[in-house]
């Protein structure tokens, strides 16, 4: 399989995406594509990275996210691979809505198992498709913002320009 590769200036710094026939497989706030690899399930990994200068629709869903808009970013197909609640909490991580972040508790009700918090941490930890799968929206019971991989400065920029 042979995916594409693209780095575009944000806000938050360089955001790369990985992404195989419009479908997202890895994003994160980082120019070195390497860091987003290894976050790509085996069965999804593409032998072949080629570097493009723009992916359409996605790409224009990290402006309109930046611009003010992120519901642009929710349409955008992802594929990740894993257990069926790790899918089932990344779905539902696309139903949380912008500005309204949601506790590690109130995540796993969503994702369908109320007492598998911890679980559903994993699942954010082990989100590859950051923005387009919102793993910054969720924050811990006491209001604090948790972990982040791409570091709390970023969570905290997401969340305040969600908010505005």
């Amino acid at each position: 399989m042979t995916a594409h590769v693209m780095t575009m200036s944000t806000p938050d710094g360089p955001f790369t995406i990985i992404a195989e026939n419009q479908a997202v497989l890895a994003s994160g706030w980082t120019a070195d594509p390497a860091d987003l690899t290894g976050q790509i399930h085996r069965v999804l990994l593409p032998a072949q990275l080629i570097f493009v200068e723009e992916l359409g629709p996605i790409s224009t869903a990290v402006e309109r996210f930046y611009d003010g808009d992120p519901s642009p970013a929710m349409m955008v197909p992802v594929r990740q691979y894993s257990g069926p609640f790790r899918v089932a909490a990344w779905d539902a991580l696309r139903m949380v809505p912008p500005g309204q972040p949601v506790t590690y508790t109130q995540y796993a009700a969503l994702a369908g198992r109320p007492a598998a918090v911890r679980a559903a941490a994993s699942a954010c930890a082990f989100n590859a498709a950051a923005l387009f799968v919102p793993c910054h929206r969720v924050i811990r019971t006491d209001g604090t913002l948790g972990g982040f991989r791409w570091g709390l400065r970023i969570k905290e920029s997401l969340l305040a320009r969600e908010r505005a």
